[in-house]
């Protein structure tokens, strides 16, 4: 069985308002496609990788006309992929939603969700992930209240050999759109973007210990936008979030390569470009995360990138589709389940 996670870099671009794919020579979300060669890309992609569940990060939308589901569907009907079913959790009132495309041969995938609904007050108990969490998140005494603006993904999946498996999809993204104002002000903001993310990463680390103590087995998988010195304000804080997901019983080598050897020759799953600078930068964002019985059903880990992996560089028609598709690179694990 092999999973994937894959950031599609505004894949909702690639649709009109009732999901149809508009793959026309106009320019797309990404940087130096049309939309025809991006929907071809990102095709080309899955194909390659040939994934029997991968989870899409930035999706397309779901609102009061379009539907991340119904557009998914279409795509995968359009280019002809086995994994032709979709599945998501809660809409993401920012779009760019959370789903999974997955072959309906090898699996089965409802969402699930776990955790009490939250009124408007909150909960403290790691609520459900469309509500809101109470937490103190300045040590001032008093709770604020946390909420995700891309609710992660709690599905349920079921292999045709009869494994289940809890699958936890994410996108933290908890950056303030206004970065206007005095340089305190701005600093104060940002520091106030990173404590609610590391709330997050603690509301999301409490639903994995419950799944672990009922003995699940559980995957999170997604783009965590963290990693080892890639924020300024790591040093005001004990942890990042990745480290707090990861706890000491969720494993992925490529944030325990990152954590050993901070600076260091780490796999990397981004490639950005840097405006002002003139140049490309890259980061590891995203992430798949096992449980320790999804470890010892021989995990093989893999991070598609046109530069560092050697079947991807030299394989030229894959290296191009890869950077036509989007800014990140898929994620894979190989499982025996």
């Amino acid at each position: 069985m092999r999973l994937a996670t894959y950031n599609v870099e505004w894949f909702a671009n690639l649709f009109d308002n009732s999901d149809h794919l508009t793959a026309d020579d106009l320019p797309s979300g990404h940087d130096g496609s049309s939309r025809m060669q991006q929907a071809d890309a990102v095709a080309h992609v899955m194909r390659r990788v040939d994934a029997d569940a991968m989870l899409i990060v930035e999706a397309p939308n779901t609102g009061r006309r379009q539907n991340t589901v119904r557009a998914l569907e279409e795509f995968a009907q359009v280019y002809g992929l086995r994994t032709r079913k979709a599945a998501m959790g809660f809409p993401s009132p920012t779009h760019q939603e959370l789903a999974l495309l997955y072959d309906p041969d090898r699996l089965s995938a409802e969402h699930d969700p776990r955790g009490k609904e939250a009124g408007p007050d909150g909960s403290s108990h790691a609520p459900r992930f469309d509500g809101a969490f109470r937490i103190d998140l300045d040590n001032d005494g008093r709770e604020d209240l946390v909420r995700f603006s891309k609710p992660p993904m709690e599905l349920a999946l079921r292999t045709a050999g009869g494994t289940e498996v809890r699958l936890i999809g994410v996108h933290l993204k908890s950056l303030s759109p206004n970065r206007s104002g005095t340089h305190d002000e701005i600093m104060a903001r940002m520091i106030a973007d990173r404590r609610t993310q590391l709330a997050q990463a603690q509301w999301l680390r409490a639903r994995i210990d419950g799944h672990l103590a009922a003995g699940e087995r559980v995957m999170l998988m997604g783009d965590l936008n963290d990693g080892p010195g890639l924020f300024a304000f790591e040093g005001l804080f004990s942890r990042t979030s990745f480290e707090i997901l990861m706890g000491r019983d969720m494993y992925d080598p490529h944030a325990h390569a990152a954590l050993q050897r901070p600076g260091a020759g780490h796999p990397t799953t981004a490639r950005y470009r840097i405006e002002d600078e003139h140049r490309f930068s890259q980061a590891l964002l995203d992430y798949v995360m096992l449980s320790p019985r999804l470890v010892a059903a021989g995990a093989r880990w893999r991070v598609w990138h046109p530069f560092d992996d050697v079947e991807c560089w030299e394989t030229p028609d894959l290296r191009k589709a890869l950077l036509a598709a989007s800014d990140h690179f898929p994620v894979t694990v190989d499982l025996e389940i």
